[in-house]
């Protein structure tokens, strides 16, 4: 917080912060949401929460009305958390992990107040107004653009003003959450209908990489990258950024920096519109747990409307589909963590229509870059960097900017580093 405190400090200009809960917390309260626990399990996890908590009251002296406030926020967690043990629901498991950014912006604005550097604190979920499907909720974005002009440019007009990511509110007042790695998303979200001039996200690397670090140790940060290549990255696995987060930005132009909270002198990665150098390769993203759904059918041949009724059906029970490969009989597709998606009543409506054959420990990985469909020799260079691999499904030549496919979950690691010796190198 210290840190994050600092970088503000070192931007006058900033009129908007927006935090997500400190580290450790959100699990905690999704396990005190689950209601899966016993009294005393609920009450380890309530003392773990509450210690993460008194540690930054202690550092900020215990403020009296900042501790009466913390304490009252924990009371009600403990509140919420029986009742979920009880019957535990999507609307309360939301109410009970806001809590978090909710208690860590209370705390941030008091280490500003006390290091000189006055703010406001302000509810997001005045402003940002979602529908009601609760753990992956969609931004309203017209309303939100109202509510943003109405009660919150006001505020950024005069002063800096501390609010929360990850969080929002259905027309009926209920808490909402936009899913994990939201807080870039709602930033984005807040700084198109405010027309910001840049959106700032600080995070725990310096920027965005040429792959997972994790996986290579040859991985590099990128100066600068186009919106359209982070964007594939994000959507393909980079943990760096939220899927959605480049959308708003992409929407009015802003362009997004990405640095280290922890090292802000190492610099980071700009997003702008369109960027100077354009390789042919770019990046790597992995993205596990995939399932790969086989649809056959004597139907499909030479007839139409079947792959209608499918994707009719997904669209019906909310899955998004990924990859997709066809042929005379059968469509291939993939789904992103589809196995708790994909459950026995969407099978049993599937199979009514076709032979469905489900695959699962596979992993997806994408390679980023520019120009790839229209660039000859790209496919050779990467069949053979994996000529010992077993390659289960290809989507090449949709986007210029991607080439993914589907390997054994226990290969990619190998298979990502061998790509980057190869494509990638320094």
């Amino acid at each position: 917080m210290s840190r994050c405190a600092a970088i503000l400090e070192q931007h006058p200009a900033t009129r908007l912060a927006v935090l997500s809960a400190s580290s450790g917390v959100t699990n905690l309260l999704v396990a005190l949401a689950s209601g899966e626990h016993n009294p005393s399990q609920r009450a380890e996890l309530l003392q773990q929460l509450a210690a993460i908590q008194h540690g930054i009251l202690d550092s900020l002296e215990r403020p009296e009305m900042l501790t009466r406030h913390i304490e009252e926020i924990l009371n009600h967690i403990k509140e919420l958390a029986d009742s979920a043990a009880i019957s535990p629901s999507k609307p309360l498991h939301d109410e009970i992990v806001a809590q978090g950014e909710l208690m860590s912006t209370r705390l941030f604005v008091e280490l500003l107040r006390r290091r000189g550097t006055p703010a406001v604190w302000f509810d997001v979920r005045k402003v940002m107004r979602t529908d009601d499907r609760f753990n992956r909720a969609t931004p309203d974005l017209a309303a939100l653009a109202n509510a943003v002009t109405e009660e919150l440019k006001p505020l950024c007009d005069r002063q800096l003003v501390v609010t929360q990511g990850f969080i929002g509110a259905a027309n009926d007042g209920r808490t909402t959450t936009l899913g994990r790695g939201g807080s870039d998303f709602s930033a984005a979200l807040l700084g198109e209908a405010l027309g910001a001039a840049a959106v700032e996200i600080w995070t725990d690397v310096p920027g965005i990489y040429t792959t997972d670090p994790r996986l290579v140790n040859e991985a590099r940060a990128i100066p600068e990258i186009s919106f359209s290549e982070a964007s594939e990255m994000a959507t393909f696995g980079a943990k760096v950024l939220h899927p959605a987060t480049l959308q708003p930005a992409v929407r009015r132009q802003i362009p997004v920096f990405v640095g280290s909270s922890k090292a802000p002198e190492a610099g980071g990665t700009w997003i702008r519109n369109s960027t100077p150098s354009q390789p042919l390769f770019r990046a790597l993203a992995l993205r596990r747990n995939q399932v790969l759904l086989t649809l056959t059918s004597q139907s499909m041949f030479q007839a139409h409307g079947f792959l209608a009724e499918v994707f009719g059906i997904l669209a019906r029970h909310k899955i998004s589909v990924d990859l997709i490969s066809t042929s005379e009989i059968s469509v291939s597709l993939t789904l992103d963590s589809g196995a708790e998606l994909l459950t026995q009543e969407v099978q049993d409506e599937l199979a009514r229509h076709c032979h469905l054959k489900v695959e699962k420990g596979l992993a997806l990985v994408a390679l980023i870059g520019n120009r790839m469909s229209e660039s000859g020799g790209t496919a050779t260079r990467v069949f053979q960097a994996l000529a010992d691999v077993n390659i289960r499904m290809i989507c090449y030549g949709a986007s210029p900017h991607n080439f993914c496919f589907l390997v054994a979950e226990d290969v990619a690691g190998q298979v990502i580093a061998d790509l980057h010796r190869e494509l990638l190198p320094a």
